[in-house]
């Protein structure tokens, strides 16, 4: 297509130089777009599925719902120990009967519901199999195609398992350590055996044990889908669950299982010594958009399960979240969570910047940087040895990196290759040596080791009696694990102790303060709403004593400009700062004018 007349006016009145530089633009814009197209058309034709030569008639046929909306159906509910379903004469497979359901319309009609009582038999007390057979059929219609007046356009069905397996749950491992009893020999029994050869470091393993699992509720759905699909743009999530006819090409409507909320824990053991177990059975349409949902979600769920992002589990605990808590409540928590990533992110972000221009360790406790660390390092080994997702892992992991390299900002490190080994040397800066600073920070870690010692020895001899561990590598972890979360606070301690005995706060890094302030708000709203931990409850009100305290030293000492705070940072360097920028103005604005 030839450009517009005015376009072309304007071209040719351009200047000579713009003109060729305007030309060579729009001409590199339109070989890329012809690059593109001429690479699209090479791997299509290469590099797709060949695709089977279609009859010209079959292409042009949509496939359609045989049956309409708000036309009557009658159902059938078989339960049989096969997979497979023919016998519909047989009357005590029949659990279930409903006539006159009205097909995908959202009226009381619609929903159907009956409770009943199942006694299984030996074969499923076993481990043995259950299904439903479930069967739709329109109004006045047979469905065993044994009998006369069966039509295949007018009755369809589905099987699913009632019964299913799981894994059988790990066992506690933990044993009392000063001395074992029967029950702690019995529940630290291994769930799979090692037969480990002498003479073969093969090990071989027992296959995991599996539970025969009843599930209380059936939910069954008829999908409200009208939707007009040609034979080959039927989108993959749906394309498993369609069921064609083959003569006419169209499809039967979908009957989806529902078990999106049907939690492990409600689940029912089968066993000898269980004699009966219930049954809810439900029959009710679903709208495509929502069935589609919980596909989708289902999915999720075992893809990061798959990436190992999520330990199994923890599906069922966010499931039961949403169907336990109040929805007012979860909107709040799920917007308040946003916050506390955004708060989160900032004060990190500003504690990497305000180490990195660290200038001086005047003012700051550099022995606190090494206790961080050492708590940091703690939590990462606990959360190895009780199988943590790699993601918590990985966030931990990097934490325990930052610490360290924060020790490098805060100390000298050399490495020492005098000996065979070689080792890490740590030596205190000038700036924090050379100053009152040492010395507050060694009387405050003083004191405060002594304190911090008599807990962890007494909190340590109390798990040891009254608990019970894995190992006693494991009760150490836990120990000062458990030290770390309630005596957290004492290693925030010596920074207010140095801030006392210099009477100055010097002007703290208050928007970082601020951001943790806030994620500690944040933190004192989720301790009374989530399940958590005692000892993490606790910890979370022990930054708010910290901050409070941070609070009154602003209030009570003045603000000495000319002392650098413990990131480096002076007020008179800033107002130094300004003032040469100031000059460098005025004399870019003398050369100018």
């Amino acid at each position: 297509m030839a450009p517009p007349v005015t376009q072309t006016a304007a071209v040719a009145e351009a200047p000579g130089g713009a003109q060729p530089q305007q030309q060579r633009g729009f001409g590199s814009t339109i070989s890329g777009i012809i690059r593109i197209a001429v690479f699209w058309y090479f791997a299509s034709k290469f590099f797709s599925p060949k695709q089977k030569p279609m009859d010209p008639t079959q292409t042009r046929h949509l496939m359609t719902n045989l049956f309409h909306k708000g036309e009557s159906l009658d159902m059938w509910f078989y339960l049989t120990e096969q997979e497979k379903f023919n016998d519909f004469s047989n009357e005590g497979s029949l659990y279930w009967h409903e006539t006159n359901i009205p097909y995908a319309v959202w009226t009381p009609e619609s929903i159907r519901t009956k409770s009943l009582k199942y006694y299984p038999s030996e074969t499923l007390q076993n481990n043995g199999s259950l299904y439903a057979h479930v069967f739709f059929a329109r109004s006045g219609f047979p469905i065993d195609p044994s009998d006369p007046e069966y039509q295949p356009l007018n009755s369809f069905g589905r099987t699913h398992p009632v019964a299913t397996y799981f894994p059988k749950r790990k066992v506690d491992k933990k044993k009392s350590l000063l001395g074992s009893s029967p029950k702690d020999s019995d529940e630290s029994k291994p769930e799979v055996e090692k037969v480990v050869d002498k003479n073969s470091e093969v090990k071989e393993e027992v296959p995991v044990e599996w539970v025969s699992l009843w599930k209380p509720n059936v939910t069954i759905n008829l999908v409200d889908d009208f939707t007009h699909y040609s034979q080959n743009g039927v989108p993959p999530n749906i394309a498993p669950h369609l069921l064609v006819e083959p003569t006419s090409g169209n499809y039967y409507p979908t009957i989806y299982f529902n078990e999106f909320w049907l939690l492990r824990d409600k689940m029912i053991p089968i066993n000898e010594t269980v004699s009966e177990v219930p049954l809810n059975l439900e029959i009710s349409p679903i709208s495509m958009m929502k069935w589609q949902l919980f596909q989708q979600v289902d999915q999720s769920f075992q893809m990061q399960r798959s990436y190992g992002s999520m330990l199994d589990g923890e599906s069922d605990e966010l499931k039961r979240v949403f169907l336990e808590g109040n929805p007012y409540l979860l909107g709040i928590t799920m917007c308040v969570s946003m916050l506390h990533s955004v708060f989160d992110f900032l004060a990190f972000k500003n504690d990497i910047q305000f180490w990195n221009k660290n200038k001086s360790m005047e003012g700051l406790s550099a022995k606190s940087v090494v206790l961080n660390f050492i708590c940091q390092f703690v939590i990462f080994l606990y959360l190895l040895d009780n199988d943590t997702s790699w993601m918590i892992l990985a966030s931990s992991g990097v934490g325990v990196c930052i610490e360290f390299w924060k020790i490098g900002k805060a100390m000298r490190i050399e490495v020492d290759r005098s000996g065979m080994i070689p080792r890490l040397r740590f030596h205190d800066r000038e700036s924090y040596a050379s100053n009152k600073t040492k010395e507050y920070d060694d009387i405050a870690i003083k004191f405060l080791s002594y304190v911090l010692l008599l807990l962890v020895v007494g909190l340590s001899i109390y798990s040891l009696a009254y608990e019970r561990h894995k190992s006693w590598y494991s009760w150490i972890l836990s120990s000062l694990t458990s030290c770390v979360y309630m005596f957290g606070f004492i290693m925030m301690c010596p920074q207010l102790f140095i801030n006392y005995k210099l009477k100055s706060v010097a002007h703290l890094p208050w928007r970082q303060m601020t951001y943790k302030f806030l994620n500690t708000i944040i933190d004192d709203l989720f301790a009374f709403v989530i399940k958590m931990p005692i000892l993490h409850r606790l910890s979370v009100f022990r930054d708010d004593v910290i901050f409070l305290i941070y609070l009154y030293q602003r209030w009570v000492y003045p603000v000495d400009k000319t002392r650098v705070n413990e990131f480096g940072f002076g007020g008179e360097d800033e107002t130094a700062e300004k003032k040469l920028i100031t000059e460098k103005e005025e004399e870019n604005n003398k050369k100018t004018n």
